[in-house]
């Protein structure tokens, strides 16, 4: 069969007119394929009314909802290039995204829209608004739109998404992935973790990123099976609806906060098939501890933004944690030395480079900055520190770049650090991540004050509040009277890293 719209075709196209549920609204009603069919129609035809077109960029920054993933399956039907943003991020980042993309429509949250009005001022952008009842005034436009449209040709090389990531100046890079991208990790992963059209995925993920969207929603899809779709993770919500569910994907955090609770038992799991881990590493204590109170192996995997995902445990063997398994299908894993290139044995920590039909087509407006990452024989340098031991399984033992991972997000110091070098009293700050029994990572500032005891940590934290998305700033600042140096002047974070290590460790028990 010929695909004229690959991503489209393949993910959403196949479920025309099926009354299969697909979206089980917590607490609410189910929609079926075909109902969601039809609101992608109208979300298409409302776009395509308001002079957005094939290759444009849509943004969209709204609370999880139903309505979010349609927006994602119009853009997809109407080739229209698809942005979703954290739902933290505040006016001032945001228009650095719009700005940098070139966006043409602006779509969010009601409750965004005063503070983001300026947008369509500074960018002639389309600001228009939508909740999580698709309310709002695009979903007012939707509503009077005709359920079909006619499906826009697209290639497979084609872009599909802009997903911005973190950047060595402290500047955001706006990933650039394609119909392939897309479609072969989700075509990889449903084979390889083995889901069909019976399978109910607990979805507590949130949708602007890779793992609940490019994850979890295309596997579901491709695989014709179902989602119950919480807003966030809730744990009497995610408990309440385990025994309806047959699969769940979630960050280490949602695994803890499940450890915590005494409804969680092996006889509680044992109609799940399987649970899955990622965006963050995960300890090896919450493995074991899962494991000995569910009989339920977690299986961890290895992705990024960039590349959606490279590695898996297996389905079938040895799930082996500490690590993130075996390159998957199609996928090729190399440790390099950083300064040569050269292929490491195993067992040597060196870079991990990957290359296959998932790995993005560069940084938009970035040539110099994909030069730079993606080699000309299409490995991608990853700034991730690994080794693959004796077996072929892969560690990741940590970054070459001082990129920290809290919760699954993606942050980059030196973007804290210019705000908090900017707050008055702030002579400099130097800000790590310190392992978190949670969040993978916690965020640490090391301050050093103009004058000792001018400002304390509350103070600071206050300053950051109105500048930084809530995820991206510090858990604990310390303040000091010197950030250690080497003979050139660079501050020397691994000393920090070293000393602060300890800092959010608290015992599982």
């Amino acid at each position: 069969m010929t695909l004229n719209n690959p991503l489209f075709d393949s993910l959403f196209g196949h479920h025309d007119n099926k009354n299969t549920p697909f979206i089980h609204v917590y607490g609410d009603s189910t929609i079926t394929h075909k109902e969601f069919l039809f609101l992608v129609g109208r979300m298409a035809n409302a776009i395509s009314s308001l002079g957005i077109s094939t290759g444009d960029r849509l943004v969209l920054q709204a609370e999880k909802s139903p309505y979010c993933l349609a927006v994602y399956a119009a853009c997809m039907q109407s080739g229209v290039i698809f942005l979703p943003l954290h739902n933290a991020y505040t006016a001032n980042e945001v228009s650095y995204f719009v700005a940098d993309s070139g966006a043409k429509i602006f779509i969010c949250d009601p409750a965004y829209k005063k503070t983001l009005t300026n947008l369509k001022d500074e960018f002639g952008i389309l600001l228009k608004t939508l909740d999580s009842n698709g309310q709002g005034t695009f979903g007012e436009l939707t509503a009077t739109m005709p359920n079909q449209f006619l499906t826009v040709n697209r290639h497979i090389k084609d872009l599909a998404a802009i997903l911005y990531t973190s950047g060595t100046t402290g500047r955001s890079k706006g990933a650039m992935l394609t119909q392939e991208n897309l479609l072969s990790n989700a075509k990889t992963l449903k084979d390889y973790w083995k889901f069909d059209d019976q399978d109910v995925l607990l979805h507590a993920l949130p949708i602007f990123h890779t793992h609940g969207l490019f994850v979890a929603s295309n596997v579901t899809l491709l695989a014709g099976g179902s989602m119950i779709f919480l807003n966030k993770f809730d744990l009497d919500e995610v408990v309440e609806s385990l025994p309806r569910a047959t699969t769940m994907m979630g960050v280490p955090t949602f695994y803890v906060r499940l450890l915590e609770d005494k409804r969680l038992t092996s006889e509680f799991t044992k109609h799940m098939r399987l649970f899955i881990s990622g965006s963050a590493p995960l300890l090896s204590e919450t493995h074991i501890r899962f494991l000995k109170l569910t009989g339920h192996h977690i299986l961890e995997r290895y992705g990024m933004t960039e590349t959606n995902m490279n590695t898996s445990n297996p389905y079938y063997g040895e799930r082996r944690s500490g690590t993130v398994g075996f390159p998957l299908p199609g996928v090729e894993i190399k440790i390099t030395d950083s300064d040569t290139g050269k292929i490491l044995n195993k067992n040597k920590v060196g870079q991990i480079e990957v290359r296959g039909p998932n790995v993005f087509k560069g940084y938009w407006g970035m040539e110099e900055k994909t030069k730079e990452e993606l080699r000309e024989d299409g490995f991608f340098i990853t700034g991730d520190l690994g080794l693959i031991d004796s077996d072929g399984y892969i560690e990741i033992v940590g970054r070459d770049k001082d990129l920290i991972i809290s919760g699954g997000y993606n942050i980059y110091p030196k973007e804290i650090e210019i705000v908090l070098d900017d707050v008055e009293g702030v002579y400099e700050s130097a800000v790590i991540g310190a392992p978190h029994p949670d969040f993978g990572e916690g965020v640490l500032a090391i301050v050093v004050l103009a004058v000792q005891g001018s400002i304390n940590e509350s103070d600071l934290k206050i300053s950051l509040k109105q500048k930084l998305a809530s995820y991206k700033r510090p858990k604990s600042i310390f303040f000091v009277e010197q950030l250690p140096r080497n003979t050139m002047g660079k501050v020397l974070k691994n000393e920090l890293r070293v000393k602060y290590k300890h800092n959010f460790i608290q015992p599982l028990g």
